[in-house]
């Protein structure tokens, strides 16, 4: 009688190890970016928001995990020098995936002692030897294109899927009701060719869906800036992510969408 009751006992046990296992095992969703993607602590301070905060809206997080660890200030260049990047690669595995939006902040100085936050300009294999007033060393600065080949190709080197996602435009309306794409935009997408990482081109969806709505309206979603959404804001940017994630061909992050 009890050898009856124990095998059951047992079968459950091992039943519940496995889901659990399961569970552990589950692919993990890396995005990385600035404060477009991650405003503050991703709270909604001062009414700010980035896309990123809102993902776990539209895809099912009992499959895949979101770690949303983009921060505000950073550039392609400090997102990595910070080692930010370095303890990502300590835990992204094969079947992960990574969305990589930057170039709100590459555009700035090299070695200012406000930010030192800038990169080379281009995709190009130049660099610059600078000393750095921030980090107090020698450093090394590269384009906007080696940075972000060097996460795409980390990434792929651990089995997981590279998206290089343009950068969200700013609020910047011509007086002719038009918003310009964002250079950023066109080297990311070059980066996401010399790569084979896949190209979600975020900047001239949003700048299509703006442009329909017009100045006023779009007006309403930049409480602070031209540059940081609230809520609202942030939410049609997360929005168009996944629709463009949708539009991935044979990217199966698609398949965790709600």
């Amino acid at each position: 009688m009890k050898i009856k009751i124990i095998i059951p006992i047992i079968a459950l046990v091992v039943l519940i190890a496995a889901s659990f296992q399961k569970l552990q095992n589950k692919p993990v969703l890396y995005i990385i970016g600035d404060s477009t993607v991650q405003n503050g602590s991703g709270k909604g301070a001062d009414s700010l928001w980035g896309w990123g905060s809102f993902m776990d809206l539209y895809l099912n997080t009992d499959k895949i995990e979101i770690q949303n660890h983009a921060k505000g200030g950073r550039s392609s260049r400090t997102f990595l020098t910070e080692g930010r990047w370095d303890s990502i690669m300590k835990t992204i595995k094969k079947g992960d995936y990574v969305l990589m939006q930057f170039g709100h902040n590459d555009g700035g100085e090299l070695a200012d002692t406000l930010r030192a936050r800038g990169t080379i300009k281009g995709i190009g294999e130049e660099s610059k030897d600078i000393y750095n007033p921030i980090r107090k060393m020698n450093e090394t600065v590269y384009t906007y294109g080696y940075y972000m080949r060097k996460y795409a190709n980390e990434a792929k080197s651990k089995g997981a899927v590279p998206i290089i996602v343009s950068p969200v435009p700013r609020n910047n309306f011509t007086k002719e009701g038009k918003i310009e794409n964002d250079k950023y935009g066109v080297w990311a997408k070059e980066v996401a060719k010399q790569t084979g990482a896949y190209f979600l081109d975020l900047n001239d969806m949003v700048i299509t869906e703006y442009q329909k709505m017009g100045a006023e309206k779009v007006k309403a979603f930049f409480p602070k800036d031209h540059t940081h959404t609230n809520e609202a804001g942030a939410k049609l940017n997360a929005e168009l992510v996944v629709k463009g994630i949708k539009d991935l061909k044979k990217c199966d992050l698609k398949k965790y969408i709600k």
